[in-house]
């Protein structure tokens, strides 16, 4: 049986809006897939996957007056026995992991120059993390980058994306069977970047794929993470943390389509809001096709908000065209800093700023514990305090 959980949980207080709604309407884009940028209408944000996203400010990245006028400095350490390639999309491993699922992707996969092609090889395990670090200098820049994990591989990745600029970006992950993958994205732009980009997981027979998305500068950042799964027994893992300021708008849009039997997805996103017009949006779509019996998944959206002023759009949409799944479910919920829970710190001698602290902090620690590599830990613990201090 499937079963399913929607629990909206929202603030009435004036300048916090909550939402929450069950659809499988976003599981369905206003065009099919495609690689040709001429397949997609410019949106104009009465499109269901538009709807959110302050298209304005996408700095032309939407609707074709971008040019890549920018430069970013890409820094890429590998540990021993990973190569990396600079490719054309000709190269078979370039959009095998997914196709372009809007017009902003389809254009990055139109105007890059060259892909990075990074690949651990079969049975190998890493003992260090690869690292890609992408600072942007300015200008519009547009990129595609590959990872090819050979089958009964382990490997850590973490892509970390600072400075300014626009960027409209394609990730692709191959996870060969039996590969077991963490992937950490960090998106801590200067407040005035905007950063658009899909991330493509493709995971083999037996392989687990974890995506650990972390959000915090940029003044617009719309990322959309998807997974499609190769052959049985493949698990996802997609794991979220943003936090939200003034002015910022960060968007989420999950897919998970289950399109062969037994596999497992467990999806957690978590964010906190402050500040005036802070917008955060999350899309969550799990599609369980017909071929996928003994699917087992469940996805959840929870989010703080800390003032007064900040918004939060959390759509959930699981849809089932099977029966035979092991289960299914979602749920969602927005509300207010939890009072109750200061009082008792302070009841105990704990000062308000830090009674605050610590309510905060214990909301995202379990999450950030989940990603396993220690120095991002603790600069996304640092980086938590920092944002607290703005709003104590």
């Amino acid at each position: 049986m499937a079963e399913a959980q929607n629990l909206p949980v929202g603030s009435t207080t004036a300048g916090a809006v909550a939402v929450a709604a069950e659809s499988t309407v976003a599981t369905r884009m206003s065009a099919p897939p495609s690689f040709d940028v001429a397949d997609f209408p410019v949106p104009h944000g009465r499109e269901e996957e538009w709807r959110f996203t302050p298209l304005a400010r996408l700095k032309g990245l939407h609707d074709g007056t971008a040019k890549a006028d920018g430069a970013i400095k890409a820094q890429v350490d590998a540990p021993e026995g990973v190569t990396v390639e600079s490719v054309t999309r000709e190269d078979e491993r370039v959009g095998k992991a997914g196709t372009p699922v809007d017009r902003i992707a389809a254009q990055a996969y139109s105007s890059f120059e060259k892909a990075t092609v990074i690949t651990v090889p079969k049975e190998q395990v890493l003992t260090e993390p690869v690292r890609v670090v992408l600072h942007g200098e300015g200008g519009t820049t547009f990129g595609h980058t590959v990872f090819d994990i050979g089958a009964f591989a382990e490997a850590v990745i973490v892509v970390d994306h600072t400075g300014d600029g626009v960027r409209a970006a394609n990730v692709d992950f191959i996870v060969g069977d039996g590969a077991k993958v963490t992937f950490v994205s960090v998106q801590d732009w200067d407040d005035t970047a905007v950063h658009c980009s899909q991330h493509n997981a493709l995971i083999g027979r037996d392989a687990t794929f974890k995506s650990v998305v972390v959000t915090f500068g940029g003044d617009v950042v719309r990322l959309h993470p998807r997974v499609q799964y190769a052959g049985p027994g493949g698990e996802a893992e997609l794991l979220g943390l943003y936090f939200t300021d003034a002015g910022q708008h960060q968007e989420h849009r999950l897919l998970v389509d289950h399109n062969v039997p037994n596999c497992k997805s467990n999806v957690v996103y978590k964010g906190a809001l402050q500040g005036e017009q802070a917008h955060a949006v999350w899309i969550g779509d799990v599609l369980i096709e017909a071929a996928a019996e003994g699917t087992d998944t469940y996805e959840m959206n929870r989010n703080l908000v800390l003032t007064d002023g900040a918004r939060v759009d959390s759509v959930p949409n699981l849809e089932i065209e099977t029966g035979e799944i092991v289960g299914a479910g979602h749920a969602s919920a927005t509300g207010r800093f939890d009072d109750e829970q200061l009082f008792y710190l302070m009841a105990r001698g704990i000062p308000a700023p830090e009674a605050r602290r610590l309510v905060v902090r214990g909301f995202f620690t379990e999450l950030v514990q989940q990603i396993g590599v220690a120095d991002i830990e603790e600069r996304l613990i640092a980086k938590i305090e920092e944002e607290l201090e703005a709003s104590v």
